[in-house]
């Protein structure tokens, strides 16, 4: 593998981007996340990989890459994706870029093609494998903007339950909820609110970024993606999408009952997510290690099951604090880059 000074870890997902770049002792010394709403085309991966670069400003540092974006409806089939995806990463990075394997190998660009098994949606893989390295025996919960990955670690191994999206989201590896992208009518069929059972509206009216900013627990540089109705952020605009959801306006109640219903939302979600980490723990004992922009989440999971926790911040090293927290909320990138060492 060529030597160089720095080395950047990338994760590019469906709707976010997200760089990490570190010196040649693991040492985080820039984090950044942008928008990257590859669905509307490769453009948008193009223009948000140009920003990182100016951002991060080495053009002489060794790129190691990992994706999900490959999952978007603008691709077929997930080959053509991984292939579209890299031949853009190509472009912009050229020979200094490889490619994240699951074999636990890097991959060239001319080796894409014949590997796109193992290169795609294996940014969780990346995380746990380094994670393995650092932690004997632990739940490894990543909570990030639209998907959730849950880990088991044993014994400085980890095990994959399935290893594709669709053999994880079988075996509750892999679900589908998040702290900004996700639905919320995706959070259950009825919610409790003024004392009453309301169904919840099937529209999309309203998204989990909404709860977590009525709550204030929204970190603001995870807070990127579009609204649902295309409006504001601010308090009053998102209550008003929330109220949308139990068929009210906003104007119906006072403020403080949205951020109650907030919380109701919010619960349900965590219903969801402690199905799940219950399948892995089996009334065990078993630690969680909390990561992504949802590591607040996971938090106050382990807490309400009375599982020991601990922020997955102990495993990362960065020049400062706020590079420390964003290295957190974007762990894949960080990770992938470690795995150089």
């Amino acid at each position: 593998m060529l030597k160089t000074k720095y080395r950047i870890g990338w994760d590019i997902g469906g709707a976010h981007l997200k760089a990490a770049l570190l010196d040649t002792e693991g040492v985080a010394l820039q984090v950044h996340q942008l928008a990257c709403p590859l669905w509307r085309g490769l453009n948008a991966l193009e223009n948000a990989m140009m920003q990182m670069r100016q951002l991060l400003d080495t053009p002489d540092a060794l790129s190691l890459v990992t994706m999900t974006g490959e999952l978007v409806d603008l691709f077929p089939n997930r080959h053509t994706g991984v292939c579209e995806i890299a031949s853009v990463v190509n472009q912009q990075l050229g020979p200094q870029a490889l490619f994240y394997s699951s074999e636990c190998r890097w991959i060239s660009f001319s080796e894409v093609s014949a590997n796109t098994p193992s290169i795609a949606s294996m940014n969780w893989h990346a995380s746990a494998r380094f994670l393995a390295k650092c932690i004997d025996r632990a739940l490894f919960i990543d909570i990030g903007s639209t998907t959730t990955d849950m880990i088991p670690l044993q014994q400085h191994l980890f095990d994959a339950v399935g290893q594709t999206d669709a053999q994880r989201m079988s075996n509750h590896a892999l679900i589908y909820t998040g702290v900004v992208r996700t639905p919320l009518m995706a959070f259950g069929q009825t919610i409790g609110f003024k004392d009453q059972i309301y169904y919840l509206a099937a529209e999309y009216f309203s998204t989990s970024a909404d709860v977590y900013r009525m709550l204030q627990q929204l970190p603001e540089t995870a807070d990127l993606a579009d609204t649902a109705d295309g409006k504001g952020k601010t308090l009053p605009e998102t209550a008003r999408r929330l109220a949308r959801m139990v068929g009210h306006d906003l104007e119906d109640y006072p403020m403080s009952d949205w951020v109650t219903l907030a919380q109701s939302f919010k619960q349900l979600q965590k219903n969801l997510l402690m199905q799940a980490i219950r399948a892995h723990t089996h009334h065990d004992n078993m630690p969680i290690v909390a990561a992504g922009i949802g590591a607040f989440l996971c938090q106050e999971l382990a807490q309400d099951l009375h599982l020991p926790v601990v922020n997955v911040s102990k495993f990362v090293q960065a020049n400062d604090s706020t590079t420390h927290l964003q290295a957190v909320n974007c762990f894949p990138a960080y990770a992938v880059a470690r795995l150089a060492d």
